[in-house]
């Protein structure tokens, strides 16, 4: 029953979900907050404006908000890193730690002679009855 449970949570398809959903609500509003007090203050001081938010383009009196997709791009890019590298990474890593591949036991081995499979156990071989 635990077993089944395990293999239920590690399934692609729970993981996936599990992404999404801290994606979307836990980090988005953490993320958001960071780029907008802290990614963007620090870049603008270099281009010279305080909030990539102010940025507009007014074009026969529409106005394009280009900032604002700008803050929104930065604070996608740094919700995708950090959900690769503390979920995704190691996620992957527990996965191909659990699925090793299985050695099989040798059990038999092929005579010099003849080249037919007899156990690893025999003397003689018992096709040729070669001595082993």
């Amino acid at each position: 029953m635990i077993k089944g449970f395990r293999d239920f949570l590690l399934r692609g398809n729970v993981v996936d979900l599990a992404v999404a959903v801290i994606i979307g609500g836990a980090f988005g509003a953490i993320v958001t907050s960071f780029v907008t007090n802290i990614i963007t203050p620090l870049i603008a001081a270099i281009v010279g404006k305080p909030d990539f938010s102010a940025l507009v383009l007014k074009v026969n009196g529409g106005v394009i908000t280009y900032g604002t997709f700008l803050n929104s791009a930065i604070a996608f890019v740094l919700i995708a890193t950090v959900v690769y590298f503390m979920i995704v990474l190691p996620m992957n890593s527990v996965t191909s730690r659990m699925n090793k591949p299985v050695v099989e036991e040798v059990t038999t081995k092929a005579c010099p002679q003849c080249l037919s499979e007899i156990p690893i156990a025999a003397t003689r071989c018992k096709f040729c009855t070669q001595a082993v």
